[in-house]
């Protein structure tokens, strides 16, 4: 069961003159007055007597006083925690009259509880990592986010090549009338070879059918000339006459082939291939541009799946408050960050976190609680209740909604203490039966604060 604060009396500590209070056990009690009256005085004592030296007010003596600060304070365990005398050493006892100290104290009391400030002030990321290792999840979500952020720096750095890449592609000159491949001068000085090789193959049989058909002028000549050899001539006509007739008919359709295209394309190869370099340049650079646009994709989705498993990991986790998470590292509630939250609800999720680090405190000290409006704070005053929190707040206002007000270091008003004598007046004169009258209720008045 939560530990809470019964009773405290406080005497001559910064500016608190002599004050006794009995806070509301489970709720909000507002302490209430103008600015220098003593209010957060009273947090300070209460901070200073369960929190110890550490928290001990720079000038504890109130000034002008010649007696000593006393403090003492009533757990509802039964405890009783006291400074006092010139020194203000600490004195604990538990209902057996045994003594403890400072380490039995530790074991109930929250250190953020009485100094609620310091984990409002610290950065996000320290209110995240707080939360996380109270809920258990903490190292598990450092992993995440480490992996998270390893694969985001390689996607940015991914995405930044891929932009770069598409921009070069844009800018890069494509040639529509250049060949896909780049053209080789070997391979049209090889093609020029066999062309005029072939051209000086027809050249010789045209040249074979130019000397046959000479031979044949001549051996008609002969022919004629040498009437003695005719036969002999006539035989070796027919024969030359046939060869010359194959000839003709091997020449008769050959045709050359021009080497102008091939003249042409040596003379502008250079300026060819540079287009087809263009060419190749910006495919690659589309390629690259693409495959790094896939891999920026991949990564992405990479980082939906390690972010599915953090939001696994804290909707599995009992968190203090409802709509509390993590996010990016941050905390967050109701789905705004720390700066964005109004003050009521950063003051709601300080005292929810609180509350979960030590269980077994079952108060919380606030301060400067004015920044609420009263919807606000009655909806935090419900709130704790609900939750069973004890909550000690100060606010500049005296108003109906402090049940205490503090003036010049005294209890003017205290409504906790008259409704604890009412109901003990009334208990004592309980009717007994239906015809007894009920005594009217008892309206307080301050005696002063002697101890």
């Amino acid at each position: 069961m939560s530990v809470k604060i019964n009773n405290l009396e406080i005497e001559n500590v910064k500016r608190v003159k002599a004050v006794v209070i009995e806070p509301t056990q489970n709720g909000l009690t507002i302490l209430g007055g103008n600015n220098n009256q003593g209010k957060t005085s009273v947090l300070d004592a209460i901070a200073w007597a369960l929190g110890g030296n550490k928290y001990k007010p720079s000038n504890p003596h109130r000034e002008g006083s010649v007696t000593p600060p006393n403090l003492r304070i009533t757990m509802s365990n039964g405890l009783i925690v006291e400074r006092k005398g010139k020194n203000s050493s600490l004195t604990v006892l538990d209902p057996q009259g045994n003594k403890g100290g400072q380490q039995l104290l530790n074991s109930f009391v929250e250190e953020l509880a009485i100094d609620l400030p310091k984990f409002m002030e610290s950065t996000s990321k320290e209110k995240a990592n707080t939360l996380l290792q109270i809920i258990g999840i903490g190292e598990e979500l450092i992993k995440l986010d480490m992996e998270e952020q390893a694969i985001y720096n390689e996607r940015y750095q991914i995405g930044r090549i891929a932009d770069q890449k598409k921009k070069f592609a844009e800018e890069q000159i494509h040639y529509h009338d250049a060949p896909s491949d780049l053209v080789s001068t070997m391979e049209l000085i090889q093609q020029q070879q066999m062309i005029l090789a072939i051209n000086g193959e027809n050249q010789r049989k045209r040249e074979n059918a130019q000397r046959l058909q000479t031979q044949f002028d001549y051996e008609a000549q002969e022919i004629e000339r040498v009437k003695n050899q005719l036969q002999e001539m006539i035989a070796k006509h027919e024969v030359t006459q046939n060869d010359l007739s194959i000839a003709k008919t091997s020449a008769q359709d050959l045709q050359d082939q021009s080497t102008a295209e091939l003249e042409h394309s040596l003379q502008n190869v250079e300026q060819i291939n540079l287009k087809v370099r263009a060419n190749l340049d910006k495919e690659k650079a589309e390629q690259d541009a693409e495959n790094y646009l896939n891999q920026y994709k991949e990564l992405d989705e990479a980082i939906k799946a390690i972010r599915e498993q953090r939001m696994k990991l804290l909707d599995n986790a009992e968190l203090p408050l409802p709509g509390l998470s993590v996010n990016e590292g941050e905390l967050t509630y109701n789905g705004q960050g720390w700066t964005d939250m109004s003050g009521s609800d950063q003051l709601k999720v300080s005292t929810a976190i609180v509350r979960k680090l030590k269980p077994e405190c079952g108060f919380v000290l606030l301060d400067k609680l004015e920044q609420m409006d009263m919807i606000t704070l009655n909806e935090f005053s419900k709130w704790l209740e609900q939750e069973g929190l004890q909550a000690i707040a100060t606010r500049v206002s005296t108003g109906e909604e402090c049940q205490i007000i503090i003036e010049d270091g005294y209890v003017i008003k205290d409504e906790t203490a008259a409704l604890t004598q009412q109901q003990a007046h009334a208990d004592s004169f309980a009717p007994t039966t239906k015809t007894d009258t009920p005594v009217p209720p008892i309206t307080p008045t301050w005696k002063g604060a002697a101890f």
